[in-house]
């Protein structure tokens, strides 16, 4: 498996690597009728992808956060749903990086999680 981020690989692998193909509905055209049936107009299919990392040393969890430090980024992944390496627009959520151990004189964290959403 692949993964980039504008391009160039990403600094280490996840140990946890999820796409999830998103439906985005027009919120004033989906409905549901007082029978319950549903009115739909999706407008949209973008994908949500999950990661989460093992240990990482300082250096590697600080290149994997300032590659995804820009507003959007492109982002390279092999995709489910089209069978075969896509690259989308992204932007990511909240990076929550739970553990540092200090190990020999070096810090190292464990189960950064990130959030990817196509823009």
């Amino acid at each position: 498996m692949q993964l980039k981020i504008n391009g160039k690989e990403i600094a280490a692998y996840p140990s946890n690597f999820s796409v999830t193909p998103l439906d985005l509905d027009d919120g004033d055209a989906t409905v549901r009728t007082a029978d319950g049936t549903l009115n739909r107009d999706r407008v949209a299919v973008k994908r949500q992808i999950d990661m989460t990392f093992g240990v990482l040393t300082w250096a590697e969890i600080s290149s994997v956060l300032k590659a995804m430090s820009g507003v959007f980024f492109d982002f390279y992944y092999p995709d489910p749903m089209t069978g075969k390496y896509e690259t989308k627009s992204m932007y990511v959520g909240n990076r929550p990086s739970p553990a540092a151990v200090s190990k020999n004189g070096q810090i190292l964290w464990n189960g950064l999680k990130v959030t990817l959403t196509e823009r």
